[in-house]
């Protein structure tokens, strides 16, 4: 009983803090979905810098050497190629209007290249460092930037599928009706995409938690996250889906219902199967939380693995089949 109680003190310690940050990153976040574009980018940016510094930390403690720096920068540039297109259209107006005519990389090359010229770079420094676990050196720097970097690069690509990749005719045909700022509607609808699949994993997150606390019995995956029961994540899984469908029917007319139900369960499986990465990776390292970088949160990781976890697969969903 006295470690139950001691244990609600720490919790209700944490409150003022978490509620702090809450009140102001939620609105910078918010603000930068609608904005989108380069303010976007650079968020997305740093948070995944953040993270991937704080993935590479975990693997440290494990007694791996990954190459920090050159992982971060590379991660950069990864994530810099989801908003490639946009700075495509920028640089080659610019040459253009001085009558130079370029020749540039696709979106899909230029991510290619810097991957690639990423893994040679790796193996060649890996081969004239004196440290020890090469493999594990190469696999942790490599995996770090696959898992953090490009992941939190499809948020951006999600974002931009809304000013380069929106099949407007689709949904305004060959003539746009009088008094429809389509440019502007689908701007909008990129903005609400994203709000939505947060508040889909907050919403996943907190019906589980609350769920597991109340009445849950039997344990999810123990020896992964021993607070974690089947009966929060079934709660959480109805969660999900219930955002997804009040967000199709509200704010997200470009979907269909089976679409918002679908990505519903997307999020609510996937979400919850990124936490639990996490939460493995930290047992393995020995760790509560990723880093005490967010007071109350712990790590930028913590924070947004479910999220990391969801963006290829929501990006894929909509580009490959609601868009196609």
């Amino acid at each position: 009983m006295r470690n139950h109680a001691v244990n609600s003190d720490q919790r209700f310690e944490k409150l003022p803090a978490r509620i702090a940050v809450a009140i102001v990153a939620i609105p910078l976040m918010v603000a930068a979905m609608f904005e989108g574009g380069y303010w976007f980018f650079g968020l997305v940016a740093l948070l995944s810098t953040l993270s991937l510094h704080e993935f590479y930390g975990l693997a440290k403690k494990k007694g791996a050497m990954p190459l920090t720096g050159l992982g971060l920068t590379a991660g950069f540039f990864l994530t810099l190629g989801f908003i490639y297109e946009r700075l495509q259209v920028g640089v080659y107006s610019w040459f253009l209007e001085r009558g130079i005519h370029l020749k540039l990389f696709s979106q899909l090359q230029f991510i290619l290249v810097v991957l690639v010229i990423f893994v040679l770079i790796v193996l060649l420094l890996e081969v004239l460092r004196t440290k020890e676990s090469s493999l594990q050196n190469v696999g942790t720097t490599v995996s770090g930037v696959l898992i953090v970097s490009l992941s939190f690069g499809f948020l951006v690509g999600l974002r931009e599928l809304f000013s380069y990749g929106f099949p407007v005719h689709r949904f305004f045909g060959g003539m746009i009706p009088d008094g429809t700022d389509a440019v502007a509607v689908v701007d909008r609808w990129g903005g609400w995409t994203l709000f939505a699949l947060f508040a889909a994993v907050w919403v996943c997150d907190t019906a589980a938690y609350f769920a597991g606390k109340s009445f849950g019995r039997h344990k999810l995956l123990e020896r992964v996250s021993p607070s974690k029961t089947w009966e929060g994540a079934i709660a959480g899984f109805g969660g999900a889906v219930a955002t997804m469908v009040t967000a199709q029917q509200t704010v997200l007319e470009y979907l269909s219902t089976t679409d918002g139900i679908v990505l519903g369960i997307l999020i609510g499986v996937f979400g919850q199967m990124g936490d639990l990465v996490e939460s493995k990776f930290k047992r393995d390292a020995g760790v509560k939380d990723s880093s005490s970088l967010i007071p109350g949160h712990g790590g930028v990781y913590d924070r947004f693995d479910s999220v990391v976890f969801l963006a290829p697969i929501v990006y894929l969903y909509i580009d490959f089949i609601v868009f196609s």
